[in-house]
């Protein structure tokens, strides 16, 4: 009888949600997704790129500078794909979540209002930077770029803020209608979830954007590139990755701490605990059903109770402390729960690459000669993006069925639209962002074609004990033709000569 009533009230929440309220997730939840992909290049790269260029100014290193603007255009044309579907995600807050916007616009909006002021500096950044490429002294250039990574990180504090609110919302009081009043912006801003999440995501984004730049030149490397251009391309955004890994892990292991102290439903439904009780065990993956069974997966006793408190005899609160209409269904749960030890066992195999690299880097000073090493680590950006999406999804899932928690439900701030045009509208968003992102790849492509074209010719043929293109400059006199003065290259990135991408 208990089991048959989990069911029936299962049952009745799916049959009493209006129409719309699956097409608007969806279509929510995949342009998040696919924004998501941009956002790791769009907040650490900067830094990286920056690194990039402190190394080349403070050594003289050609190849440094050189590595720096390439990757200065390929962080701008990001930045733009990056407005666009970050637009796109702004309008559907006010048109799929009318509800949530109308009521809670006053209290939610402070931190779009944050991230919009450093979108625009960020922006406005970009484009000095960019276009300082020898056009400005070498110190001013590099200084007008250091605050690049401070917008970024302002930005992201924004989204977060906004997040974190929706999670652990608080700096309101509520009128006898249940509208917010007497908002506090401080305590709006920093709720008890934001310093957690904050930091898990900032973090998350410097290991995701390192080991995905690195990939690209370990793919380099297993194709026989091994000139110091792909050295050095491979090294620097690998040793940020590196450094932030096991910073990563730790940090993790604390917003899991902090949520099961702060939302106890959703802790429940990360570990599919289902009974509150101590000594509960810990299941890596596994499938919960509606009546509180889990099959599958590997059970591993006491663990969960262990890492939540520190002792077996830690209580957690299980999902049926609370009422159906209040928690995450047994496939909600599921879903949680997978997307989490996902994240987990990606996150402990990037520990272990990074100590590869640590071990070899300190023992023999140089880079692994490994080709596996090289296969993880061009993997290993691929693996961090899909720990990113597992981390939103065990955010934002975790939370059902709630979208200011305890306060609103996710139904009740669905749109009006009809369904079908809901569904159509989804429709034409995928194919829209097909094309988006199709035409982001194919540029990319051609400006890597571009730069291979000018590399080899510019290479040769080398003077007896020349480099090449390693020992160009981007900074110094503009190129002049050949035939008017000055070689054609001279002090020049290879390929600007041809109005190239940089």
């Amino acid at each position: 009888m208990h089991h048959a009533v989990h069911l029936l009230a299962d049952a009745r929440l799916l049959a009493d949600a209006p129409a719309q309220l699956l097409p608007a997730r969806e279509l929510m939840a995949f342009t998040l997704a696919s924004h998501i992909i941009l956002v790791p290049m769009g907040v650490a790269f900067p830094l990286i790129t920056l690194i990039m260029h402190y190394r080349g100014l403070r050594t003289g290193d050609a190849v440094a500078l050189l590595l720096a603007r390439r990757w200065s255009a390929v962080m701008a044309i990001q930045f733009a794909v990056g407005v666009v579907t970050g637009t796109v995600l702004s309008f559907e807050f006010g048109l799929l979540w009318p509800g949530l916007m109308g009521r809670w616009g006053d209290v939610f909006g402070i931190g779009f209002g944050v991230e919009a002021w450093a979108f625009f500096l960020e922006a406005v950044l970009i484009a000095i930077y960019l276009y300082g490429w020898r056009r400005l002294p070498a110190r001013t250039h590099f200084l007008l770029g250091v605050p690049l990574p401070v917008t970024a990180l302002l930005g992201a504090f924004g989204i977060i803020a906004a997040n974190s609110w929706m999670n652990t919302p608080q700096g309101f009081t509520l009128d006898a209608e249940g509208n917010p009043v007497d908002v506090s912006v401080w305590k709006a801003l920093f709720t008890p979830m934001f310093g957690p999440q904050y930091w898990h995501f900032v973090v998350a984004m410097l290991v995701t954007a390192g080991y995905a730049v690195a990939g690209v030149y370990a793919v380099g490397w297993l194709r026989g590139r091994r000139d110091r251009y792909h050295r050095l391309g491979f090294t620097v955004p690998f040793t940020v990755a590196a450094v932030f890994t096991p910073v990563q892990f730790v940090l993790g292991d604390a917003i899991a701490r902090a949520v099961f102290h702060k939302q106890p439903v959703k802790f429940a439904a990360m570990e599919i605990v289902w009974e509150t009780d101590t000594h509960v065990p810990e299941y890596m993956f596994g499938r919960l059903h509606p009546d509180g069974t889990v099959s599958g997966g590997i059970k591993i006793p006491q663990l969960d109770s262990i890492l939540a408190g520190f002792s077996p005899a830690t209580k957690v609160t299980g999902l049926s402390a609370v009422p159906a209409s209040d928690r995450p269904n047994a496939t909600q749960a599921t879903i949680v729960h997978w997307a989490f030890d996902i994240m987990v066992v990606i996150g402990s195999l990037l520990v272990l690459l990074a100590l590869w690299y640590a071990w070899i880097w300190f023992r023999k000073r140089r880079l692994p000669t490994s080709r596996w090493f090289f296969r993880s680590a061009a993997c290993a950006g691929a693996a961090s993006l899909i720990a990113v999406e597992c981390g939103w999804v065990t955010t934002e899932v975790g939370r059902q069925p709630w979208i200011v928690y305890q306060n609103m439900r996710v139904a009740e701030a669905v749109t009006a639209t009809r369904s079908t045009s809901l569904w159509i509208m989804f429709g034409l968003v995928i194919v829209v962002y097909v094309f988006i992102f199709g035409s982001f790849l194919a540029v990319l492509l051609v400006m890597r074609t571009r730069w291979r074209q000018a590399d080899a010719a510019a290479a040769g043929p080398t003077p007896p004990g020349g480099e090449g293109p390693e020992a160009l400059t981007p900074y110094g006199p503009r190129p002049v033709p050949s035939g008017r003065g000055t070689p054609a290259g001279h002090g020049a990135v290879p390929g600007d000569e041809r109005g190239g991408t940089p």
